[in-house]
């Protein structure tokens, strides 16, 4: 009997980790993930695929690690010895990464080198997924895909462009099977709730039950992509399943303002004209603002065979119903 694949995911209790994680179990993966030491427990997203380690046949153990600590990567590497890396950790939060532009750069640019140099330096034949982000095309006029010149226009985009970059240089230099997942937008109900269509829904859900009366939010023009997660993290897998690393663009091919998606998320919530409960505040606005993102995720469907189902409005009744059932 083959013995099952191993795969190693940072950032396993964020949205896509926990999505990927259960991907990737369901599929008889063992799966090993990294997480932070804190005073309190954040594996909330997890706490449903979590079993006791002592328990016969788990498939699911958590490591605690830092992406700032060298030797402690390569030390979880050497002894996970994972057939997969999926490196999904990092500062994601736009908005807060003009506010610790210096952390946002160590974790989530050297955060990726010290992983591909643990790597390099294993010599074990490891495939290596890395989340880059459609932040990366900022300026850059729609529709983005492969080709599109990055135009970064915030802290985090720069980080990702730099790790985008070291990732496809590992990959030539040295062979490393390391491939770059460029995600659009892709919400679900397990998005954090400082993300803007997060905070819509679930103000919306707080609003109908009498818990609050306004939500504050900042540029209503920006245009974005909106997939859902699950979907996504399809493609990452999907992307280290092939016989030579590349990288993808994944995305809808559709984009809606944010506007847009507080109309329909009010319309079909049934609380009517969003202006009622909606403050602009400006500390929300961005620096430098990104105006649209569209990405053309034309080669994925061509070369991996993916293309998203989940249209916009469905996705906003998903995680309008979530919160609402939630709160």
């Amino acid at each position: 009997m083959d013995k099952p694949k191993k795969a190693l995911i940072t950032g396993i209790t964020g949205q896509d980790g926990s999505y990927l994680a259960e991907l990737l179990l369901d599929k008889g993966y063992e799966v090993h993930g990294i997480i932070r030491r804190a005073s309190t427990f954040n594996t909330g997203r997890i706490d449903h695929l979590y079993q006791d380690p002592h328990i016969n046949g788990v498939k699911m153990f958590l490591h605690y690690g830092d992406l700032s600590d060298t030797g402690n990567i390569e030390k979880l590497i050497n002894q996970i010895k994972p057939d997969e890396i999926y490196h999904l950790a990092a500062q994601s939060h736009v908005r807060v990464s003009f506010d610790m532009p210096l952390y946002t750069a160590n974790v989530g640019g050297l955060g990726t080198l010290r992983i591909l140099e643990a790597i390099k330096n294993s010599g074990l034949p490891i495939k290596f997924y890395q989340a880059s982000s459609s932040e990366m095309f900022g300026a850059s006029p729609p529709p983005q895909n492969e080709e599109t010149p990055f135009h970064p226009r915030s802290p985090y985009a720069c980080a990702k462009v730099f790790a985008y970059n070291i990732t496809r240089l590992y990959r030539e230099a040295y062979g490393i099977f390391a491939c770059n997942g460029v995600l659009f937008n892709h919400e679900s109900q397990r998005r954090g709730e400082t993300f803007v269509t997060r905070k819509i829904t679930r103000g919306i859900a707080r609003i109908k039950a009498g818990l609050d009366k306004k939500i504050y939010l900042g540029n209503l023009d920006a245009k974005r992509d909106w997939g859902h997660a699950p979907e996504f993290v399809e493609a990452m897998h999907l992307m280290l399943q092939q016989e030579k690393p590349d990288d993808f663009v994944i995305a809808t091919g559709e984009a809606y303002s944010v506007k847009e998606f507080l109309q329909e998320a009010f319309r079909y919530s049934g609380l009517g004209d969003w202006q009622k409960y909606v403050e602009i505040d400006p500390r929300y606005f961005r620096p430098a603002e990104v105006n649209a993102l569209i990405g053309d995720a034309s080669k994925a469907k061509e070369k991996l065979g993916w293309e998203s189902k989940t249209k916009f409005k469905d996705l906003v009744k998903i995680m309008v119903d979530a919160d609402i059932k939630n709160i």
